[in-house]
């Protein structure tokens, strides 16, 4: 008996030895802030230049008011998700003042080719998710695409270094950022379908005259852009160029792209006599 004890006091103690060596282990993965604090390239992607840009900036911004903006990149997340990751790493950093929470992270993980901005509590107010989501998608992303890693973490920076500023009124210099417009294939497609299913859909209004196809066209219409604004804000165009469309054939042009004739938005028909005219949330 004494000795099945001790076998099983010996296997927990090994147990316990192999648990501690796993956690240890996945601490180790997330890395350390380097000397610098501001910028840490561990992916080794941003140029001298870049560093030296953003210490000094995040330097001028933390000595106005406690602001702390890190940049890190990291080869890959060491298995944990993107979000994980960045909650870990802000942590560990300690960004931002103790009290105001003012600390923002920009990091990127290069093989995973996703890109996290994490926001202390003290930011959020100018910064909410929806904004730091759309300043990805104009500022970081299309550069990210392109595998200009430098160029979109640097113009990332000063979108949110210049909001912080304007929006907490700091007597700071700052740099207006670049927008890249980048299009994927898909949408280049679906905004010609978008456009195309909007003159047939008025082609069709001004070929039948009746008013209600036109009104349950935009019933459907406002549904469509609705769940649209839910789910992807920024594809919102895409409705609007099928909206534009269709008003454009069924209001405004003398007759439809597909066929021709007169119009009118009664429901009533005349009796045969002719007229001159007729009747708009971030991998890479």
């Amino acid at each position: 008996m004494m000795f099945q004890k001790l076998i099983l006091t010996k296997f927990k103690f090994v147990v316990i030895i192999l648990f501690s060596i796993c956690y240890i282990s996945k601490v180790k993965a997330i890395v350390n802030p380097t000397e610098q604090f501001y910028v840490n390239d561990y992916a080794n992607i941003l140029s001298e230049e870049t560093e030296k840009y953003i210490l000094e900036k995040s330097i001028a911004l933390n000595n106005v008011d406690g602001t702390q903006i890190v940049v890190v990149t990291v080869p890959n997340l060491e298995g944990y998700s993107l979000e994980e990751y960045a909650n870990k790493l802000f942590n560990k950093f300690g960004i931002g003042d103790k009290q105001k929470n003012n600390g923002l992270l920009l990091l990127l993980a290069l093989e995973e080719r996703k890109f996290r901005v994490e926001v202390g509590y003290g930011l959020e107010g100018i910064l909410p998710d929806g904004k730091t989501g759309r300043f990805q998608d104009d500022y970081i992303i299309p550069y990210l695409k392109n595998n200009r890693f430098n160029e979109g973490v640097k113009n990332g920076y000063d979108a949110f270094y210049a909001e912080i500023v304007k929006l907490n009124h700091l007597n700071l210099e700052y740099s207006e950022p670049n927008k890249e417009a980048s299009y994927e294939k898909w949408e280049i497609v679906v905004g010609i379908l978008a456009l195309f299913g909007g003159i047939l859909a008025g082609t069709i209004a001004k070929s039948l005259r009746k008013i209600i196809f036109t009104f349950g066209y935009l019933s459907i219409w406002a549904i469509v852009t609705y769940m649209v604004y839910l789910s992807f804000k920024n594809y919102l165009y895409l409705p609007i160029i099928n909206l534009f469309a269709f008003l454009y054939i069924r209001f405004f042009s003398d007759s439809g792209l597909f066929f021709s004739g007169n119009s009118s938005d009664s429901d009533f028909s005349g009796g045969g006599g002719s007229s001159g005219g007729g009747g708009s949330s971030r991998s890479f």
